[in-house]
């Protein structure tokens, strides 16, 4: 439209879509299960003590979703704690067990 002269912006494009009957379509919400009970049985060793003397003594993780094709998918990423840089990662279609093993052989 733009291409043809046609001022466009999103009330414009609010108003042709109202006219057409056409409506939006978000993905919906995400959320990880909520732990039900504490561990007390995983220690909590590193107790926010990141920094670190040397490279290769303290690894850390976390695994992250990203909206992508239309569906969900999971990255684990595992961090040198000493360089602050990335040392393994791993992209699954699942957050399980498998995914945090493989980003951890990567590392």
């Amino acid at each position: 439209m733009q291409e043809e002269g046609e001022q466009i912006g999103r009330f414009k494009v609010r108003s042709l879509m109202r006219e057409l009957a056409l409506v939006s379509k978000q993905p919906g919400s995400h959320a990880y299960k909520k732990a039900t009970v504490e561990r007390p049985d995983i220690p909590n060793i590193l107790n926010r003590a990141f920094d670190v003397e040397a490279p290769n003594q303290v690894w850390c993780g976390d695994i992250t979703y990203v909206w992508a094709q239309g569906k969900w998918h999971y990255l684990a990423v595992v961090l040198d704690l000493y360089a602050r840089r990335v040392v393994g990662w791993a992209l699954s279609d699942k957050p399980d067990a498998d995914l945090a093993v493989k980003a951890l052989d990567v590392a």
